[in-house]
Protein backbone atom coordinates (compact mmCIF):
# COMPACT_ATOMS: atom_id res chain seq x y z
CA UNK A 1 0.00 0.00 0.00
CA UNK A 2 1.44 3.58 -1.10
CA UNK A 3 1.86 6.35 1.59
CA UNK A 4 -0.83 8.16 -0.54
CA UNK A 5 -2.93 5.15 -0.11
CA UNK A 6 -2.17 5.18 3.37
CA UNK A 7 -2.93 8.91 4.51
CA UNK A 8 -6.58 8.75 3.28
CA UNK A 9 -7.38 5.62 4.80
CA UNK A 10 -6.18 7.18 7.88
CA UNK A 11 -8.15 10.12 7.20
CA UNK A 12 -11.55 8.06 6.74
CA UNK A 13 -10.96 6.59 9.82
CA UNK A 14 -10.73 10.63 11.36
CA UNK A 15 -13.22 11.32 9.53
CA UNK A 16 -11.27 14.08 8.09
CA UNK A 17 -10.48 15.49 4.32
CA UNK A 18 -7.10 16.02 2.51
CA UNK A 19 -5.52 19.18 2.78
CA UNK A 20 -3.03 18.88 -1.01
CA UNK A 21 -1.43 22.24 -1.65
CA UNK A 22 0.77 22.52 -4.45
CA UNK A 23 3.74 24.53 -5.76
CA UNK A 24 5.28 24.76 -8.34
CA UNK A 25 9.13 22.90 -7.82
CA UNK A 26 11.84 26.06 -8.08
CA UNK A 27 9.86 28.55 -8.01
CA UNK A 28 11.31 31.24 -6.45
CA UNK A 29 14.52 28.62 -6.12
CA UNK A 30 14.65 24.90 -5.35
CA UNK A 31 15.63 25.64 -1.69
CA UNK A 32 12.81 27.73 -0.76
CA UNK A 33 10.80 24.59 -2.45
CA UNK A 34 11.91 22.49 0.40
CA UNK A 35 11.23 25.09 2.59
CA UNK A 36 7.64 25.57 2.13
CA UNK A 37 7.17 21.78 2.00
CA UNK A 38 8.16 21.49 5.27
CA UNK A 39 6.04 24.96 6.17
CA UNK A 40 3.14 22.87 4.33
CA UNK A 41 3.29 20.05 6.39
CA UNK A 42 3.50 22.12 9.71
CA UNK A 43 0.50 23.76 8.59
CA UNK A 44 -1.04 20.23 8.50
CA UNK A 45 -1.21 19.31 4.76
CA UNK A 46 -1.59 15.51 3.99
CA UNK A 47 -0.14 14.86 0.63
CA UNK A 48 1.86 17.79 -1.46
CA UNK A 49 1.35 18.58 -4.99
CA UNK A 50 5.16 19.43 -6.56
CA UNK A 51 4.71 20.91 -10.04
CA UNK A 52 7.31 20.46 -12.56
CA UNK A 53 7.82 23.61 -14.85
CA UNK A 54 7.06 22.86 -18.46
CA UNK A 55 7.42 25.27 -21.45
CA UNK A 56 3.93 24.53 -22.83
CA UNK A 57 1.66 24.04 -19.43
CA UNK A 58 -1.42 23.72 -21.41
CA UNK A 59 -3.72 22.90 -18.20
CA UNK A 60 -2.58 25.79 -16.20
CA UNK A 61 -3.90 29.35 -15.69
CA UNK A 62 -1.27 32.48 -16.16
CA UNK A 63 0.03 32.20 -12.26
CA UNK A 64 0.84 28.64 -12.80
CA UNK A 65 2.43 29.61 -16.09
CA UNK A 66 4.31 32.51 -14.65
CA UNK A 67 5.82 30.14 -12.22
CA UNK A 68 6.85 27.53 -14.50
CA UNK A 69 8.75 30.14 -16.49
CA UNK A 70 10.53 31.43 -13.22
CA UNK A 71 11.38 28.00 -12.43
CA UNK A 72 12.82 27.24 -16.26
CA UNK A 73 14.87 30.07 -16.06
CA UNK A 74 16.67 28.89 -12.78
CA UNK A 75 17.63 26.27 -15.18
CA UNK A 76 15.03 23.99 -13.06
CA UNK A 77 14.86 20.56 -14.63
CA UNK A 78 12.58 17.16 -14.08
CA UNK A 79 16.03 15.29 -13.09
CA UNK A 80 16.88 18.50 -10.54
CA UNK A 81 13.09 17.89 -9.47
CA UNK A 82 13.03 14.18 -8.78
CA UNK A 83 16.50 14.87 -6.73
CA UNK A 84 14.82 17.59 -4.61
CA UNK A 85 12.38 15.05 -3.55
CA UNK A 86 15.46 12.77 -2.69
CA UNK A 87 16.73 15.53 -0.21
CA UNK A 88 13.21 16.33 0.78
CA UNK A 89 12.56 13.09 2.31
CA UNK A 90 15.89 13.23 4.25
CA UNK A 91 13.50 15.53 6.81
CA UNK A 92 9.63 14.17 5.91
CA UNK A 93 8.17 11.81 4.95
CA UNK A 94 4.61 13.21 3.80
CA UNK A 95 3.37 11.68 0.66
CA UNK A 96 4.66 13.93 -2.77
CA UNK A 97 3.01 13.96 -5.98
CA UNK A 98 4.65 15.50 -9.39
CA UNK A 99 2.48 17.02 -11.72
CA UNK A 100 4.16 17.21 -15.32
CA UNK A 101 3.22 17.45 -18.68
CA UNK A 102 4.77 14.17 -20.31
CA UNK A 103 7.00 15.79 -23.20
CA UNK A 104 9.73 15.47 -19.70
CA UNK A 105 8.88 12.21 -19.31
CA UNK A 106 9.29 11.47 -22.49
CA UNK A 107 12.60 12.76 -22.86
CA UNK A 108 13.66 11.54 -19.21
CA UNK A 109 12.74 8.18 -20.68
CA UNK A 110 9.77 6.12 -19.15
CA UNK A 111 11.27 3.56 -17.45
CA UNK A 112 13.98 5.60 -16.19
CA UNK A 113 11.50 8.24 -14.00
CA UNK A 114 9.34 5.89 -13.25
CA UNK A 115 12.25 3.78 -11.75
CA UNK A 116 14.18 7.30 -10.75
CA UNK A 117 10.78 8.54 -8.74
CA UNK A 118 10.19 5.60 -6.82
CA UNK A 119 13.38 5.51 -5.84
CA UNK A 120 13.87 9.26 -4.63
CA UNK A 121 10.65 9.17 -2.89
CA UNK A 122 7.86 9.91 -4.98
CA UNK A 123 4.79 8.72 -4.51
CA UNK A 124 2.43 9.55 -7.01
CA UNK A 125 2.34 11.21 -10.40
CA UNK A 126 -0.43 13.42 -12.73
CA UNK A 127 0.11 13.64 -16.29
CA UNK A 128 -2.25 16.27 -17.91
CA UNK A 129 -1.75 15.95 -21.50
CA UNK A 130 -1.59 11.88 -21.01
CA UNK A 131 -5.58 9.86 -21.01
CA UNK A 132 -5.38 6.47 -19.74
CA UNK A 133 -6.45 5.48 -23.26
CA UNK A 134 -2.34 6.27 -23.85
CA UNK A 135 -1.14 5.49 -20.95
CA UNK A 136 -1.00 1.32 -20.58
CA UNK A 137 3.18 1.03 -20.42
CA UNK A 138 3.52 3.46 -18.23
CA UNK A 139 0.56 2.60 -16.08
CA UNK A 140 1.90 -1.46 -16.05
CA UNK A 141 5.44 0.15 -15.47
CA UNK A 142 4.39 2.41 -12.23
CA UNK A 143 2.43 -1.09 -10.62
CA UNK A 144 5.83 -2.56 -10.36
CA UNK A 145 6.69 0.09 -7.79
CA UNK A 146 4.80 2.28 -5.13
CA UNK A 147 4.34 5.22 -7.81
CA UNK A 148 0.34 5.87 -7.72
CA UNK A 149 -0.50 6.63 -11.43
CA UNK A 150 -3.75 9.86 -10.64
CA UNK A 151 -5.56 10.53 -13.43
CA UNK A 152 -8.01 13.32 -14.10
CA UNK A 153 -12.17 13.53 -14.47
CA UNK A 154 -14.03 16.88 -15.87
CA UNK A 155 -17.45 17.94 -15.40
CA UNK A 156 -18.12 17.06 -19.06
CA UNK A 157 -16.45 13.62 -18.55
CA UNK A 158 -18.83 11.16 -20.00
CA UNK A 159 -19.47 7.41 -17.95
CA UNK A 160 -17.34 5.63 -19.70
CA UNK A 161 -14.49 7.98 -18.94
CA UNK A 162 -15.65 7.73 -15.65
CA UNK A 163 -15.01 4.09 -15.98
CA UNK A 164 -11.58 4.54 -17.44
CA UNK A 165 -10.16 7.10 -15.36
CA UNK A 166 -11.47 5.22 -12.11
CA UNK A 167 -10.11 2.22 -13.54
CA UNK A 168 -6.61 2.83 -14.30
CA UNK A 169 -6.15 5.45 -11.52
CA UNK A 170 -4.02 4.64 -8.25
CA UNK A 171 -4.00 6.95 -4.65
CA UNK A 172 -6.27 8.83 -5.50
CA UNK A 173 -9.19 10.19 -8.87
CA UNK A 174 -8.27 13.78 -9.25
CA UNK A 175 -11.89 15.53 -10.23
CA UNK A 176 -11.29 19.03 -12.18
CA UNK A 177 -13.86 21.62 -10.35
CA UNK A 178 -14.06 23.34 -13.91
CA UNK A 179 -13.79 22.86 -17.69
CA UNK A 180 -11.04 25.36 -17.47
CA UNK A 181 -7.44 26.09 -16.40
CA UNK A 182 -5.87 26.65 -13.65
CA UNK A 183 -6.41 29.40 -11.30
CA UNK A 184 -10.40 29.53 -13.00
CA UNK A 185 -13.17 31.07 -10.46
CA UNK A 186 -15.14 28.17 -8.86
CA UNK A 187 -18.65 27.32 -9.43
CA UNK A 188 -20.58 26.29 -6.51
CA UNK A 189 -23.97 25.62 -8.16
CA UNK A 190 -24.79 21.98 -6.86
CA UNK A 191 -23.02 20.97 -9.97
CA UNK A 192 -20.45 19.23 -8.45
CA UNK A 193 -22.22 17.21 -5.64
CA UNK A 194 -23.92 15.54 -8.20
CA UNK A 195 -21.17 14.64 -10.66
CA UNK A 196 -19.21 13.48 -7.34
CA UNK A 197 -21.85 11.41 -6.26
CA UNK A 198 -21.83 9.50 -10.19
CA UNK A 199 -18.14 9.23 -9.89
CA UNK A 200 -18.84 7.30 -6.77
CA UNK A 201 -21.26 4.79 -8.64
CA UNK A 202 -17.85 3.40 -10.33
CA UNK A 203 -15.80 3.52 -7.09
CA UNK A 204 -14.35 3.95 -3.80
CA UNK A 205 -11.04 5.24 -4.69
CA UNK A 206 -10.59 8.57 -2.77
CA UNK A 207 -11.86 11.59 -5.05
CA UNK A 208 -9.91 14.88 -4.60
CA UNK A 209 -10.87 18.47 -6.00
CA UNK A 210 -8.72 20.64 -7.88
CA UNK A 211 -8.77 23.68 -10.09
CA UNK A 212 -10.54 26.96 -8.65
CA UNK A 213 -10.41 26.31 -4.82
CA UNK A 214 -8.84 29.45 -3.40
CA UNK A 215 -10.77 30.89 -0.63
CA UNK A 216 -11.68 28.96 3.14
CA UNK A 217 -15.22 28.90 2.46
CA UNK A 218 -15.02 26.95 -1.30
CA UNK A 219 -12.02 24.17 0.54
CA UNK A 220 -14.74 23.84 3.04
CA UNK A 221 -17.23 23.82 0.39
CA UNK A 222 -15.91 21.38 -1.72
CA UNK A 223 -14.67 18.86 1.48
CA UNK A 224 -18.03 18.50 2.01
CA UNK A 225 -18.12 16.68 -1.29
CA UNK A 226 -15.05 14.83 -1.24
CA UNK A 227 -12.33 13.34 -0.08
CA UNK A 228 -9.22 16.19 -0.65
CA UNK A 229 -8.99 19.42 -1.71
CA UNK A 230 -6.29 20.80 -3.74
CA UNK A 231 -4.90 24.21 -3.66
CA UNK A 232 -2.28 25.67 -6.23
CA UNK A 233 -2.83 29.29 -7.91
CA UNK A 234 -3.91 30.91 -4.85
CA UNK A 235 -0.89 29.46 -3.02
CA UNK A 236 1.79 30.37 -5.83
CA UNK A 237 0.22 33.87 -6.42
CA UNK A 238 0.60 34.51 -2.10
CA UNK A 239 4.42 33.04 -2.28
CA UNK A 240 5.12 35.77 -5.12
CA UNK A 241 3.33 38.52 -4.28
CA UNK A 242 3.08 38.24 -0.37
CA UNK A 243 4.96 35.66 1.18
CA UNK A 244 4.60 37.16 4.57
CA UNK A 245 0.85 36.13 4.40
CA UNK A 246 1.22 32.07 3.52
CA UNK A 247 1.73 30.36 6.36
CA UNK A 248 -1.63 32.33 7.99
CA UNK A 249 -3.62 31.54 4.87
CA UNK A 250 -2.60 27.87 4.40
CA UNK A 251 -3.74 27.75 8.25
CA UNK A 252 -7.16 29.08 7.50
CA UNK A 253 -7.53 26.99 4.20
CA UNK A 254 -6.58 23.60 6.99
CA UNK A 255 -8.77 25.05 9.51
CA UNK A 256 -11.76 25.36 6.62
CA UNK A 257 -10.87 21.83 5.72
CA UNK A 258 -11.68 20.28 9.15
Amino acid sequence: MSRIEKTFRRLKKERKKAFIPYIMAGDPSLDVTKEIVLLFEECGADIVELGVPFSDPMADGPTIQRASERALKNGVTLKKVISQVEDIRQTTQIPIVLMTYYNPIFKYGIENFIRDSAAAGVDGVIIPDLPPDEAGDFINLSKSTALDTIFLLAPTSTDERVKKVTKASSGFVYYVSITGITGSALLLDGSMETLISNIRKYTNKPIAVGFGVSAPDEASAVARLSDGVIVGSAIVKRLHDSPDELKSYLMSIREAIK
